[in-house]
């Protein structure tokens, strides 16, 4: 029960830069709306602030692959919640910085970096430490992490911007709500200096002993034993192979089923809700804008109970069984809402439709992908494969991010059949791809060891 409860609180510890992930991007929604009036920022103004952070979240993701394997994966996150702290300090601007737009979005970009680093290194050290039957719940506690930082973020930028006046949120309600984001980066830094670091890492550095340890402290004296030997084993088998060529057919192939799996996770659509919920709302359902942080929270309380159901049952159900539930519901989801669009018959099923795509996306893309992210690469290759794919996924996310509200507007002002309902009906066409390509391309990885799943590959 001791080993249980160790192993739990460094997951937990970990996932913190789940948190932090899902408070940094969900921060800005809050904050934009007040520091756009400070600023007197235009649309595309507007866009790039919000967007910028993306930029970082890329490059992060990018350094991220070999920054794990050359200083470990604790000592990466260590460095991610140093560049969480110093976004939120000097995204508010304090009073010995300079008023300038350009500063904001560097350090949203800082921000961003820390995002990147986190999201590649977060969800491979839980899945390193985690024993193969509980690993799948021990990495949706990643995605957890990320949903309650959405759920968190909106419930503070709602008390920060509901008891100040609009000239008071206009003039430091923004600033706070950035800096309300130095509470989980201080923790955050805090506890990371209290968790081992990763046994595999250690391993691929050649300290046996350490790994050893580690893993005696988290599974037991016996399970250690077999686990350390069966990691030594894929390790030596590695190592007869003088160099890794990445673009060997077999690698290749792991790393594009991956990075196509990571994107795909974004052209569900999900971010265009999450950060265009307001918009969303407004439009489809004639919601007023006091509203808009009010909506923001219902979005993200759907989005944090659905992902409790992935949590207990990835590891009973499966990683593929979820995926075809969870898209099957999103499809459902985005028909009810693109027709009642497209049909200007906008009421209950428009809302139905949004809430049942955040439910289904919670319990399917959302988890499973990083459980499968963190799993289904080879050892040698787990960090530089990680950061490909996670890379991949933040162009995505920018991408939809991006093309999302210029592809509505244009339908708006030329009025066209579409009505505004036409991202929906692309997004479902990418869902129906993400269940053929589960079928064809993505193994079921459940209840078994990381080593056990390179030879699924081979």
């Amino acid at each position: 029960m001791k080993k249980q409860s160790f192993l739990l609180l460094i997951t937990c510890v970990s996932a913190l830069g789940g948190l932090l992930f899902g408070y940094d991007t969900g921060v800005i929604n809050g904050a934009q709306f007040f520091l756009s009036k400070y600023f007197d920022l235009s649309a595309a103004m507007k866009g790039w602030v919000v967007g910028s952070a993306l930029i970082g979240c890329f490059v992060g993701a990018i350094v991220a692959g070999k920054m794990s394997i050359v200083i470990g994966r604790k000592n990466s996150l260590i460095i991610s919640a140093i560049l969480f702290a110093v976004s939120a300090l000097g995204s508010g601007l304090p009073s010995f910085l300079p008023e300038s737009l350009s500063l904001l979005v560097a350090f949203r970009i800082i921000g961003g970096l820390g995002i990147g680093i986190a999201s590649m290194n977060a969800p491979t050290y839980i899945a390193e430490i985690a024993p193969a039957d509980k690993r799948g719940k021990l990495v949706t506690y990643y995605q957890l992490a990320i949903v309650i930082g959405f759920f968190v973020v909106f419930l503070a930028t709602y008390f920060i911007g509901n008891n100040l006046s609009p000239e008071e949120n206009i003039a430091v309600g923004w600033r706070r709500m950035f800096w309300s984001e130095l509470i989980p980066s201080i923790l955050f830094l805090t506890l990371l200096f209290f968790v081992p670091k990763s046994p595999r890492w250690l391993a691929l550095k050649g300290r046996k002993e350490e790994s050893l340890e580690v893993l005696t402290k988290i599974h037991g004296a016996e399970n250690a034993v077999l686990e350390s030997e069966e990691i030594q084993k894929s390790l030596a088998q590695e190592s007869n192979k003088t160099t890794i060529n990445y673009f060997s057919k077999a690698i290749f192939s792991i790393i594009v089923i991956g990075t196509i799996l990571s994107v795909l996770q974004q052209f569900t659509g999900i971010n265009a809700v999450l950060y265009y919920g307001a918009d969303i709302f407004e439009k489809a359902l004639g919601f007023g804008k006091d509203d808009v942080l009010k909506q923001q929270i219902l979005l993200a309380f759907i989005n944090l109970i659905f992902t409790f159901v992935a949590m207990y049952t990835v590891d009973k159900l499966g990683r593929k069984p979820l995926i075809y539930i969870g898209a099957i519901g999103m499809l459902v989801g985005f028909l009810l809402l693109g027709v009642s669009l497209q049909q200007q018959s906008l009421g209950l099923a428009s809302l139905v439709g949004v809430l049942l795509f955040i439910a289904s996306f919670s319990m399917s893309m959302g988890p499973v992908v990083w459980v499968l992210l963190s799993e289904m690469f080879p050892n040698k290759i787990r960090s530089v494969a990680m950061s490909v794919a996670v890379a991949a996924q933040w162009a995505a996310n920018y991408f939809v991010s991006q093309s999302f509200p210029m592809v509505t507007d244009s339908q708006m002002n030329n009025s066209q059949p579409w009505n505004g309902s036409l991202p929906y009906f692309i997004f479902i066409i990418f869902i129906l791809l993400i269940i053929f390509f589960t079928y064809k391309f993505i193994p079921e990885t459940k209840g078994k060891s990381l080593e056990e799943l390179e030879n699924i590959w081979e």
